[in-house]
């Protein structure tokens, strides 16, 4: 390790930490493969979300709205229709996303494994 490297700076690392809690939220990983490959209605998402509260989806999708992830999109009918997409800023956090699902799934076993066996010497 070369220790003459400059090291972020401390305020930088607040910044990447706070977003990286965000992203890293089940429920904002989820809501993101939700649209990943389409636009979606709230409940189109909900169903797509196993688990996810009215209240809880409400939430996330304000929060990726609000940092540019998600563009909400209000039709003109009657009742007015709402619309959730990703923007390209969300799109480019999908694929990093699929990685590490693609990373959870070959490796579940295997950390499954890893636990029983360190419950079992507990």
């Amino acid at each position: 390790m070369d220790v003459t490297a400059p090291r972020d700076p401390p305020s930088d690392c607040r910044g990447v930490s706070e977003i990286l809690t965000r992203v890293g939220d089940k429920w904002t990983i989820q809501v993101v493969v939700a649209l990943r490959e389409q636009p979606r209605r709230f409940n189109d998402i909900k169903r797509h979300v196993a688990g996810i509260s009215q209240q809880m989806l409400t939430r996330t999708l304000k929060t990726l709205e609000r940092d540019g992830m998600v563009v909400r999109t209000v039709r003109d009918t009657a009742p007015p229709q709402v619309d959730y997409a990703l923007t390209e800023l969300g799109l480019s956090l999908s694929e990093p996303v699929r990685q590490l699902a693609r990373w959870a799934r070959a490796h579940l076993a295997s950390i499954q494994d890893h636990r029983l066996r360190y419950d079992e010497n507990r």
